[in-house]
């Protein structure tokens, strides 16, 4: 069976064991097939049966849970029907019965074969465009409306607005501005300095129109409030012409700018001071736009919907809780983020804005580990005497941090429930070996336990270190541990599938080739994942399916701040391993100018000379249009033909095909190579150890923790090791995050500045900042988060459903937020 079949049923089986939630893979089911259907073309699957399950699940969002049902059983059918049963061993009968651990779970045990025929749901009716906007319970109907309701409106408008994601009154008020323009201090035009940001009342004395070129005019007007006169100018646009007229009062906004040595105002905002001050003499909204729609008449109809709708919103927090936490009632901070009457209120209520979506995000994660915890899980005992022979058998002592970490993953293995953790730890400090030893408890028991590592060679790295660790004396057999991976030759790959089936495997490390079938396990009870974040959700759910609620044990190097565990992993238990193993020499890391490259490169030539391995990483794989920063495959042609003739280099990039990636990682792994040319695809779980130099060139394109984590590629030997960081250019030595590298190694520090300089999503990386799409909250605010995370803790103490009545509309918007499908991060 295909692969693109092969992964319809694993999410199948996720969704029937979620009791058909719609939360099986993120985002949904229907968002999931946009993506499935060009795998399947790509698998050449029969576009008939492409046509059958995207029709078929195109509505599974409308449905109701017992429906959903019937629509994937009715799916599969047709699937196995074409195709054949993908559980039936080879030379099988094709009408035997599918093994139980594929039938789909029904909603209320009624078989669909027994719903009488009238019972069938109607294709349901596709939704024109879903509201946007969060649901308050109670909140009036008239939110849902979409906005061709207002004046001025119209179905072209309309779809000028679409593009902005506004389709209903609603969406607009959650449509809120970039920026603002503080407009709220009127200066005297005498009072005028250039380049301010002013609002100026005054009486318009002359005003005329004059073309400069074809098709262009230049409205110029001349303002006198008494203190002085100041011209203003219009750039094509003629009609202001017809608008002013000599003698009457109006007021500007703008940037104060100079002309041949007058001061003067380009463009400003402006109106007349009869009228409701909107675009001037306030605080001024600056909206989002998208082609044809203006800033003042989208600035018009949002005044408009705000001041009429915003009052009429119930409020989803509880008086309670507004009066426990001091943040502005919901009503009050939609107005004032849209229209702030000053400062000061404009920041509480944003804040108000953002404790909201914080609120829903820890709500979620702690109910989704709630659930968790209440599943039930098989216990694993670490005796005394059997814990001490195996920490006795490592090869160094733990550290005080290693032996703190064991104990809460040994107390998790003992708890009847499943173990969902977090292991955080810097790079070298031993994360692995705390893993191994639960991984043996768990073996001890005669049950399972797999690894999955991101890539082929983390994957061998790891199956070396746990060979070293577990296999020998009062440990596994060597049979009982092996490793899978994209190359390991099909024969072996069918013996270990056949052993791992019979249980003949104790722990198997793979990526993620351990979660594809035919690979079944006879008791999987722990799940280990290295470095989380590069697989997706569905990827870890899929290997966690393989078992029946294992423990799962999450891995990082990327040494994360307090806000952001709190937000990315919120549903995990968090342990962190915060010291290095004792005998670790601190890598000495220097400054140096691109005019003293040539030190770096003598430093390495020295290291090699006495049988050492250097890294030289560049920010670009290929040399770019603004040449501002070196690349990797120009600069190794050079240096293998001028400074380092006579070495063995090798070159390393992300565009490479994978067999020749790992070619060439497992070169210089090997010593066969002598210095590694690369981008930053090998930041992540490369262990050479003698390795000793790390030379990164365009140090200052890099973020803080990516550089820690370069850094932390060398040093894992007895000998002292260098990070060398040249700047692209001598200004760049300057740099902030530079600076900070030179002044500490500790990568908790570090990732905490970065967080502060760059950002979530540049820390994070677009695809991982994607989700959590937030409108105004920001993963920065440590302060905010923690506030948000423990009212969300107090609320669930009290009251663990949401079921009273005071929290009812909380509930609501809770169940909204979830099934958009961004509760399931972790």
């Amino acid at each position: 069976m295909q692969a693109s079949l092969n992964k319809l049923n694993k999410i199948f089986q996720l969704e029937a064991q979620r009791q058909y939630d719609n939360r099986a893979v993120m985002g949904g089911i229907e968002k999931m097939l946009r993506g499935w259907e060009a795998e399947a073309r790509a698998d050449d699957v029969n576009e008939q049966l492409i046509n059958a399950v995207t029709s078929q699940l195109r509505n599974y969002e409308d449905l109701e849970p017992e429906y959903r049902a019937i629509a994937i059983n009715n799916v599969w059918q047709r699937i196995q029907r074409e195709v054949g049963d993908p559980n039936r061993k080879a030379g099988s009968p094709k009408n035997k019965t599918q093994p139980e651990r594929t039938k789909l779970i029904r909603i209320k045990e009624r078989p669909v074969a027994q719903r009488p025929k009238e019972a069938a749901p109607k294709p349901a009716a596709r939704k024109a465009k879903p509201p946007k906007h969060p649901r308050v319970e109670g909140a009036p109907m008239g939110l849902d409306a979409p906005t061709t309701v207002l004046n001025g409106v119209g179905t072209v408008n309309a779809k000028r607005l679409e593009k902005l994601g506004v389709y209903t009154l609603g969406d607009m008020l959650y449509h809120f501005p970039r920026r603002y323009d503080d407009f709220s201090q009127l200066t005297p035009i005498a009072g005028l300095m250039y380049g301010n940001e002013v609002t100026i009342i005054g009486t318009i004395r002359s005003v005329a129109n004059r073309p400069v070129k074809a098709n262009r005019s230049i409205v110029e007007v001349l303002v006198d409030d008494g203190s002085g006169a100041l011209r203003v100018t219009w750039f094509n646009q003629p009609w202001m012409a017809r608008n002013l007229k000599a003698g009457e009062e109006i007021v500007l906004a703008g940037r104060v700018d100079q002309f041949q040595g007058r001061l003067t105002m380009s463009n400003p905002e402006w109106e007349l001071p009869d009228k409701e001050q909107l675009h001037t003499n306030r605080i001024v909204p600056v909206y989002p736009l998208s082609a044809d729609v203006g800033q003042r008449w989208l600035r018009g109809m949002m005044k408009r919907v705000v001041a009429y709708w915003a009052p009429r919103l119930p409020d989803p927090l509880p008086p309670a809780l507004l009066s426990a936490t001091g943040v502005m009632p919901l009503a009050d901070a939609l107005q004032q983020a849209h229209f702030p009457d000053s400062n000061e209120k404009l920041q509480a209520a944003r804040q108000r804005l953002a404790f909201d979506e914080l609120l829903l995000l820890q709500l979620a994660v702690l109910i989704q580990k709630k659930a968790w915890q209440g599943q039930k899980a098989t216990r694993f005992e670490a005796p005394r005497a059997w814990l001490d022979q195996q920490i006795a058998r490592l090869p160094f002592a733990l550290t005080a941090a290693q032996v703190t970490a064991l104990a809460d993953l040994l107390r998790d293995l003992n708890s009847g429930r499943p173990m969902n953790r977090l292991l955080q730890g810097d790079v070298g400090s031993g994360k692995t070996v705390v893993a191994a030893i639960c991984m043996a408890a768990v073996a001890r028991q005669s049950a399972q336990a797999a690894l999955m590592a991101p890539t082929s060679i983390l994957a061998e790295q790891h199956y070396t270190t746990l060979q070293k660790l577990l296999v020998g004396a009062h440990g596994l057999r060597a049979e009982e541990l092996r490793l899978i991976v994209g190359s390991t030759p099909e024969s072996e790959k069918q013996e270990i599938r056949q052993d791992l089936h019979e249980g003949k495997i104790k722990v198997v490390v793979g990526t993620h080739t351990l979660i594809e079938d035919p690979i079944l396990f006879a008791e999987l009870e722990m799940v280990v994942i290295d470095e989380q974040h590069r697989f997706g959700v569905g990827q870890r759910a899929a290997l966690r399916a393989k078992g029946t609620n294992p423990h799962l044990l999450v891995m990082t190097a990327t040494p994360i701040p307090r806000s952001l565990a709190l937000t990315l992993y919120g549903d995990l238990d968090l342990s962190v391993i915060g010291e290095l193993p004792p005998g670790r020499r601190e890598v000495s890391t220097q400054l140096m100018l691109p005019n003293e490259r040539q030190r770096a490169y003598d430093l390495i030539r020295r290291e090699v000379d006495a049988g050492r391995q250097a890294f030289i990483i560049y920010p670009l794989i290929e040399e770019s249009e603004t040449g501002q920063a070196l690349s990797a495959v120009e600069e190794e042609k050079r240096l293998k033909k001028t400074v380092f003739a006579g070495l063995k280099l090798k070159l390393l990039h992300g565009r490479m095909p994978s067999d020749e990636k790992e070619k060439a990682m497992a070169a210089f792994r090997d010593s066969k190579a002598q210095v590694l040319v690369s981008t930053t695809v090998i930041e992540v779980g490369v262990d050479i150890p003698n390795a000793s130099v790390m030379l990164i060139e365009g140090a200052d394109h890099f973020g803080l923790a990516q550089l820690h984590q370069l850094r932390g590629r060398v040093g894992r030997g007895a000998n002292q090791s260098y990070c060398i960081l040249i700047p692209s250019g001598e200004n760049a030595s300057e740099n902030e995050r530079l600076k900070a590298l030179l002044e500490t190694s500790d990568g908790f520090m570090l990732a905490e500045k970065d967080l502060q300089q760059r950002g979530p999503g540049q820390f994070l990386g677009g695809q991982q900042a994607g989700f959590l799409d937030f409108r105004l909250a920001s993963l920065s605010d440590g302060r905010l988060i923690d506030k948000a995370r423990r009212h969300a803790e107090e609320l669930l103490a009290a009251d663990p459903t949401l079921a009273n009545a005071e929290h009812r509309a909380l509930a609501a918007a809770l169940k909204q937020y979830l099934r958009d499908g961004k509760g399931d991060l972790s």
